[in-house]
């Protein structure tokens, strides 16, 4: 029996998400020592008007993602495995050990200045429900002129076999989702991320964040790091920066990671708040493992619940 811990990417955030972390030392203590890292009120990240802002909100998760993997710690309860998705990626290096809080911060705020940079507005992302890959692929590449990049569509998330997440220019968006839901699909839903993330779009900030990352310190993780661009198990360091540094740039394959972890053996997966796409994901097409959300449980109940599925007292 093993614990996964999961940390979601830009989209699950909500006003207040921050102030509705659990009431405990551990909580407070991150809270803090990431104000003082970045010189700001970590707190003033999660109101209505500053979730406007790319860099607001992945800092936010990050905190949150760390926040919670250290209530848990404190708890007894330390994963055997550690994933996010984009840059829920970031906190997932700092639970197994690769990297530091403090580096960690610094880096997403980089990550996500360049990627406001690149692409200031006009541009997100969208989730199809109903197609596969290939059906999606098929679609972006319709319409589409070679080198007008404001007309193409990429595929951003790979989330689950159905549930396909694609980045592009706003008008290619809505003329993309037409033609999805033509040839098929549930659902379009734009989602709250104001940039194209995990395509070539980036590819130039990507770049950028990889010379700025150069001399930050990583580990060996602790336990299992698996990464976003292949879905697999990380072992060393460097191979952990690369990831983390490059993944704005590429398809993001979930569905591989959180395969990868359940069938190397986790049984119990828990996912940081404010998230639940991840667990619902998991649920549906994982159902014999036990798959939680933070975000919805008190921490109390949460980690009597993990220990219980666990075996463990």
């Amino acid at each position: 029996m093993s614990l996964a811990c999961l940390f979601p990417g830009q989209g699950a955030q909500s006003p207040g998400f921050l102030h509705r972390l659990a009431e405990h030392e551990v909580v407070r203590a991150t809270l803090d020592e990431a104000s003082a890292t970045l010189g700001i009120d970590i707190l003033a990240l999660d109101s209505v008007q500053a979730l406007q802002s790319t860099v607001a909100v992945q800092i936010g998760l990050v905190v949150a993602g760390v926040a919670h993997a250290r209530a848990l710690a404190m708890a007894g309860l330390t994963p055997q495995f550690s994933a996010g998705l984009s840059v829920g990626a970031y906190p997932a290096a700092v639970c197994c050990g690769a990297l530091d809080f403090a580096d960690a911060l610094r880096m997403v705020k980089k990550r996500a200045e360049l990627m406001e940079a690149a692409c200031p507005s006009g541009y997100g992302l969208a989730a199809v429900s109903g197609l596969s890959e290939t059906q999606v692929e098929a679609l972006a590449n319709t319409n589409a002129p070679a080198r007008a990049s404001d007309a193409q569509i990429y595929v951003a998330n790979v989330n689950a076999p159905r549930q396909i997440v694609v980045a592009g220019a706003d008008a290619a968006l809505e003329a993309f989702a037409t033609r999805a839901l033509a040839a098929g699909a549930r659902k379009v839903q734009r989602l709250t991320v104001s940039v194209p993330s995990h395509c070539e779009l980036l590819a130039d900030a990507t770049e950028q964040l990889v010379a700025w990352s150069r001399d930050i310190p990583f580990r060996s993780p602790e336990g299992v790091y698996v990464d976003n661009r292949g879905g697999r198990p990380l072992h060393d360091g460097d191979a952990i920066r690369a990831d983390l540094a490059t993944n704005m740039r590429y398809t993001v394959r979930w569905y591989d990671a959180l395969t990868v972890m359940i069938e190397s053996g986790a049984t119990v997966l828990v996912e940081a708040p404010p998230g639940q796409v991840l667990t619902d994901i998991a649920r549906e097409h994982y159902p014999e493992v036990a798959a939680l959300s933070a975000a919805t449980l008190p921490l109390d109940r949460l980690a009597a619940t993990v220990r219980r599925r666990l075996g463990v007292d």
